[in-house]
């Protein structure tokens, strides 16, 4: 087996992402969840990412979730599993991304040999991930594998992306970013978040936005207008390059022809699904 060229693993590990996270802005999850009595947006994604670990309190979500204001949390868990336990819920949300992406992807695509391929090698690179110091990953890996070949590649995708956000808030801590920090300068990249889904989403206010961009000024990360110095471009880079080490295992596992592949087929999926209109249009950005 060759080693992959460098990078391969972040290739392949993005569109994959972007696909699961669909679910995430999908109205299918709110209706789904709607109907199990969780109307509140909040409490629905909490309620939704959280639940394979179980009726868990707000202190876990916050830990494991790293980027959300604990207050926010607060008012919905735990109520939220007195509404609904925490099986109901996913399995709500599996019927949820099974119409999710019927809707995104269309029935050829979803009946497909390619989704059945993709479905095997996402599971297959699975096989390299490791429980230990990864809590979202670790819970969702006891979860069983769907049947369906697409509802199968959604759950590997599941796995891959908390694997290696497990990993990415380790490089976090590591490199002294705390949850805002962490969002401020990833928006400041041109790639993240937009700072009005922050703030409507993350339970964060624009005083503590202001606040975590003036402790990053101080350390030399951000300039006057909020863009990254050289430093702190040369911090992300190697934040980066840390979760990709932390998260290099399923890759090397799949192996370079099986990463290739993987990552032609989920490129296209997400191509098709963006087209469809998976994600808002003002989603990323700095504005």
């Amino acid at each position: 087996m060759s080693p992959l060229a460098p990078q391969a693993a972040r290739r392949c590990h993005n569109p994959v992402n972007a696909l699961h996270s669909t679910i995430y802005f999908s109205p299918d999850l709110t209706g789904e969840l709607a109907a199990l009595g969780i109307e509140d947006r909040s409490a629905a994604y909490f309620a939704g990412r959280a639940a394979a670990m179980g009726a868990v309190g707000p202190g876990v979500v916050a830990a494991a979730f790293y980027n959300f204001n604990h207050a926010l949390i607060a008012r919905h868990l735990p109520a939220v599993w007195r509404t609904a336990s925490p099986e109901a819920v996913l399995a709500a949300r599996l019927r949820a991304v099974d119409s999710t992406l019927r809707r995104l992807l269309g029935e050829k695509t979803i009946a497909s040999d390619e989704m059945a391929q993709a479905a095997e090698l996402a599971l297959r690179a699975a096989e390299g991930c490791t429980r230990h110091a990864r809590p979202l990953y670790a819970a969702h890996a006891d979860l069983p594998v769907p049947e369906q070949p697409h509802l199968a590649y959604w759950h590997a995708a599941t796995l891959l992306r908390e694997h290696r956000g497990d990993g990415h808030l380790t490089a976090l801590l590591d490199l002294g970013l705390d949850p805002l920090e962490a969002l401020v300068s990833h928006t400041a990249t041109g790639k993240g978040m937009a700072p009005r889904w922050v703030i409507a989403t993350r339970g964060w206010q624009e005083s503590d936005w202001d606040a975590a961009a003036g402790r990053l000024r101080e350390r030399g990360l951000l300039d006057a207008e909020g863009e990254l110095t050289e430093a702190g471009v040369a911090l992300r880079a190697e934040l980066e390059n840390r979760t990709d080490r932390l998260d290099l295992a399923p890759y090397e596992h799949l192996g370079d022809q099986g990463v290739a592949r993987l990552t032609e087929l989920a490129r296209e999926f997400l191509t098709t699904a963006a087209l469809a209109g998976g994600f808002p249009a003002d989603l990323v950005g700095k504005g």
